[in-house]
């Protein structure tokens, strides 16, 4: 691996657990976030760590300014649900072409993915398991532009979100099977339903979630 490969993957992991705990709101809005602390949480240089804060800048979640440094702007449980249901349009959409595109062998692969996830129940990996899954019906659609925009859009979701919100995982794993199905019957009205309430509900709980941290 390079050295510019060992810096990018420093700048991911340092954008995804940040962006994690913005979304959380374990770094609430108003926040200021200590660049030399976090470059020793993640035992790195500043360099991959000044790009993944310019990274959340971008997405709105972080003002970084010359002389006051990095504050957290957050996001509301208002924008929570707004970016929710977009993400639902779009894996709606992904489901619905995977179910008229999707070949045997990648039928085969969702299944072993679904078993996994389900084998993961109650452990803190679930999460990256469960994000496979739905990547691979993604990736089942066969469109490397709607690919990109869920990729984007995705990135609203937190990485420990079933961690966070464990209730989801038994309605998860059920909604799991039920798609399955739906791509298995080439039924691209159902799939495109299913994906997409599975997304709304995930919304609803992230925004209920910050509500009440606010309200706190």
């Amino acid at each position: 691996m390079s050295a510019i490969d060992i810096s990018a993957t420093v700048r991911e992991r340092a954008a995804r657990e940040l962006r994690d705990r913005i979304l959380t709101g374990a770094l609430p809005a108003g926040a200021r976030i200590d660049l030399d602390a976090i470059t020793e949480e993640f035992a790195t240089s500043r360099t991959p760590v000044r790009e993944a804060l310019l990274e959340l800048s971008f997405e709105g979640l972080v003002r970084v300014a010359p002389r006051s440094g990095v504050t957290v702007i957050g996001i509301s449980p208002d924008d929570v649900a707004d970016s929710f249901t977009i993400l639902g349009v779009l894996t709606g959409q992904a489901a619905a072409w995977a179910a008229e595109r999707i070949g045997s062998d990648e039928l085969e692969a969702l299944r072993d993915l679904a078993a996994d996830v389900a084998a993961r129940s109650g452990d803190a990996s679930i999460g990256e398991a469960n994000w496979h899954f739905h990547q691979k019906i993604h990736r089942a659609a066969h469109s490397p532009r709607l690919l990109t925009q869920i990729k984007q859009a995705a990135r609203v979701v937190p990485t420990n979100f079933l961690t966070l919100f464990p209730e989801h995982e038994r309605h998860s794993l059920d909604e799991h099977r039920e798609l399955l199905d739906a791509l298995a019957a080439k039924d691209a009205d159902r799939a495109r339903a299913i994906a997409e309430r599975h997304v709304l509900a995930a919304g609803r709980s992230l925004a209920d979630w910050l509500q009440q941290r606010r309200g706190a």
